[in-house]
């Protein structure tokens, strides 16, 4: 496979950064007369999140900007992303996959809450007016890389080059985006009152791995054998997750934010058939018996070559 990291000193948007201690995602759609301001905030985002993170060093402060399909050609001239399209909707049976709004897509992480605040305020300052704000959510890191049923979360995901070969779009994929990625964007609700009613043995027959030890578990049927897809050659086909708790206890609200890192969006939206729609042999995801989608959209991350000369609209 030829390598997706593109030639020379320009590297691709933060999306292989390891996992953050705090993160703010942000979803936007566009506003008619907007386009202008929209590009200036993507064409600066390098320089903000220098400027915002300089003074703490030890922030590791860092923003993925991603756009969606309706939005591209409002703010782009010439060619456009090979894959790029809206979100689509799933309605299984039983479960559904909701496709909402969605033209820009901002991932902010940092070490630090602070850090992750500024950033996002400055963007949402620098964009009033131009788009409107879909969904705000406050991430964080949760004991040892747990989501909020308990589990760890990420376990598959794969390092070093293996991590730039399944999230960034490489030349046999498109070359005029080589470098990018697709981001699948879902923000999932979770009933816990009904997940901490079943037993700890129960739960892991969902997850297909034990809660305590993180061990893989022989569970046909199970969260983590739903997830598994597989190639014409029968190796697994891997995406890069950064999902990320966030919650409101005094709301009733317990969440993961679900983002997927794809060379092509195919792969995360195979998994999401399986999950909602079911398969030859397996049935949905059992984890959604307890966990309810409520968003769903697709973008593409321009490589930042692309960001520090945006073609004319």
């Amino acid at each position: 496979m030829t390598s997706p990291l593109p030639s020379g000193e320009t590297l691709p948007q933060p999306v292989l950064n390891p996992p953050a201690s705090v993160a703010v995602f942000l979803v936007a759609t566009i506003e008619p007369g907007g386009e202008g301001a929209v590009r200036e905030v993507l064409g600066a985002l390098a320089g903000l999140v220098r400027s915002v993170g300089f003074p703490s060093h030890d922030g590791a402060l860092g923003c993925v900007a991603g756009v969606g399909s309706r939005a591209w050609g409002r703010l782009f001239g010439g060619p456009r992303p090979a894959e790029l399209h809206p979100f689509r909707e799933l309605a299984g049976p039983r479960h559904h996959a909701p496709s909402t709004p969605g033209d820009l897509f901002l991932h902010i992480r940092a070490a630090r809450t602070d850090l992750c605040f500024a950033l996002a305020a400055e963007l949402v300052r620098r964009l009033r007016g131009a788009v409107t704000v879909r969904d705000e959510t406050q991430a964080f890191a949760y004991f040892d890389s747990r989501n909020l049923l308990g589990f760890v979360d990420g376990t598959e995901n794969p390092v070093g080059q293996a991590a730039a070969d399944a999230a960034l779009v490489g030349e046999e994929e498109d070359p005029a985006f080589r470098g990018g990625s697709y981001a699948l964007v879902q923000k999932y609700l979770h009933d816990v009152d009904a997940w901490d009613a079943l037993a700890v043995e129960a739960q892991e027959k969902v997850i297909g791995r034990t809660k305590l030890t993180n061990l893989e578990l022989d569970a046909p049927g199970s969260h983590k054998d739903v997830n598994t897809v597989l190639g014409p050659d029968g190796a697994e086909q891997k995406i890069l997750r950064s999902a990320m708790p966030f919650g409101r206890p005094g709301h009733g609200e317990f969440g993961t934010y679900f983002v997927a890192y794809a060379r092509t969006p195919g792969i995360p939206e195979t998994m999401l058939r399986k999950m909602f729609l079911g398969g030859p042999g397996s049935g949905p995801d059992p984890l959604l018996d307890y966990s309810r989608a409520v968003t769903g959209s697709l973008f593409f991350v321009p490589p930042p070559g692309f960001l520090e000369d945006l073609p004319d609209s």
